[in-house]
């Protein structure tokens, strides 16, 4: 009788930048000072590490542009990001993760995703759901994404559908919909997610997840009016 394999549990990623005040969502300021933006990006990424951690995965890495800090919880492994746009970043990013396990599937989130739920991410990613699916999808509301998975990650593959597409514009998710679907990959798509860029997105997430550490540190803000809105 043929022993049957198991599927290999998927490869989780984070990339992010270290939440240092006047380096990450500057687009915050002036209605935030450096400080709190800086406040509410750790709040952010400490909500999304820890709902990651309940998601089952063989690895962990956290893709980080500047120094780890008490703020990292246990159970990741950290890695720095490559140099080069983020398009390249991102492409290194899974290149690192299919070397480590190159049989798994990958999974890439952002560093602002404190609304999202373990399940939002388990179910699509569980054996019974993973058949059939080369590509996992999450679009942003911004036109970005705020996840891509592939099933099986490598960093020509990466490379092939990363290099060149426009980051952090209103057709990112198009172009990069375009490259999946003429590299002939079945995509399964994720909830829709609004990233925190602007105030109104804060208190617009903050409002999806109102037990999230990022709600908290917006309320804790609730002195300034145009922050707390």
């Amino acid at each position: 009788m043929r022993a049957v394999l198991a599927a290999p549990p998927p490869t989780l990623l984070v990339i992010a930048k270290a939440p240092v005040p006047g380096r990450v969502k500057t687009r915050l300021t002036p209605a935030c000072t450096p400080e709190q933006a800086a406040a509410l990006a750790e709040a952010a990424l400490v909500d999304t590490l820890h709902t990651l951690a309940t998601v089952p995965a063989g690895r962990r890495l956290l893709v980080l542009d500047g120094e780890p800090g008490r703020w990292l919880p246990p159970g990741w492994q950290v890695i720095a990001q490559s140099g080069g746009g983020l398009d390249a970043r991102l492409a290194a990013a899974f290149g690192h993760a299919a070397r480590l396990a190159p049989h798994a599937p990958a999974l890439l989130v952002g560093m602002d995703t404190p609304q999202v739920s373990a399940a939002t991410l388990a179910e699509p990613l569980s054996p019974a759901r993973r058949a059939g699916a080369d590509a996992w999808y999450g679009p942003a509301s911004d036109g970005g994404f705020w996840a891509l998975g592939l099933a099986r990650p490598t960093e020509d593959l990466a490379r092939r559908l990363l290099l060149g597409v426009p980051m952090s514009t209103p057709d990112t998710g198009r172009v990069l919909l375009d490259r999946l679907g003429a590299a002939g990959l079945a995509v399964r798509r994720l909830p829709e997610a609004t990233d925190v860029d602007t105030v109104e997105d804060a208190r617009l997430v903050a409002a999806q997840a109102p037990h999230s550490r990022f709600a908290a540190r917006l309320r804790s803000f609730r002195a300034a009016p145009e922050v707390a809105g």
